[in-house]
């Protein structure tokens, strides 16, 4: 089943064209990846599906339904949450209190309970917390719950992030290069834990530098250059075209 369309987008700003016509589908269930030399609009592309960016023109589909150009939580609401290039948690909160925040578009209670505390409440901010603390649990941080993010170190903030983004319940889980910085150990085990969300049910996008975790672990991978796509295929496939592999310098990808 398609899950996330993207027609013919394109993204300029002022006179530069970051985006041309670029064209992708994710079906359900699988991971996808988004690779490209640096500059070559990944993060641009990523920021017009999720709702950041406006396109300049070309359509946004979520299960079918046109969300061109909506707000951020709408495209949540609609099942697509994301991570972010540059981490974006709150530095002075919690662990677990970052996992709630998460939920908050999944949430019942009105301003007014919220005041007074009533029994419905409680019994969902308990809910919550419950949630809060198996995510922790499930993406490997649940022993730094009450920990400050700022704390943390840089590949547990990472899982944290990924823990909060799944806390709003996503069809498509978008990751903007989660293994930066991490080591040859800690990115195998971010690879065992996306394999993990996507036998769950989790689709996944997958923007990523290490080419060699793109090529292990997507079932189908899109290269981007000069904000144009230049290949599309099974990761095999892409490895070896002569577009591709100009793009990267020359060489043969790693």
């Amino acid at each position: 089943m398609l899950l996330l369309e993207a027609r013919k987008i394109s993204k300029s700003f002022g006179g530069l064209q970051a985006l041309s016509e670029v064209s992708l589908s994710i079906e359900s269930g699988e991971i996808y990846g988004l690779i490209g030399p640096n500059g070559a609009g990944k993060t641009t592309m990523f920021n017009v599906l999720t709702g950041l960016y406006r396109p300049s023109s070309g359509n946004v589909l979520i299960n079918g339904t046109d969300l061109t150009g909506r707000k951020p939580y709408v495209i949540v609401d609609a099942g697509v949450a994301r991570t972010f290039q540059n981490i974006r948690l709150f530095a002075n909160m919690t662990a677990i209190e970052n996992v709630m925040v998460g939920r908050h578009l999944r949430t019942h209670a009105s301003a007014l309970g919220a005041i007074l505390r009533d029994t419905r409440t409680r019994a969902e901010e308990e809910g919550i917390r419950r949630r809060a603390q198996e995510l922790l649990e499930y993406v490997g941080v649940a022993h730094h719950a009450h920990a400050l993010a700022k704390n943390l170190s840089y590949g547990d903030q990472r899982r944290l992030e990924i823990a909060r983004a799944l806390a709003a319940e996503p069809k498509l889980l978008a990751l903007d290069e989660p293994a930066a910085g991490m080591n040859a150990t800690e990115t195998a085990s971010l690879k065992g834990l996306l394999e993990q969300i996507r036998a769950d049910q989790v689709t996944i996008l997958l923007i990523e530098h290490d080419v060699k975790l793109v090529m292990g672990l997507c079932d189908r991978v899109a290269v981007l250059d000069y904000g144009k796509k230049i290949a599309e295929g099974a990761p095999a496939q892409v490895q070896k075209d002569p577009a591709v592999i100009d793009a990267y310098l020359g060489g043969a990808l790693p």
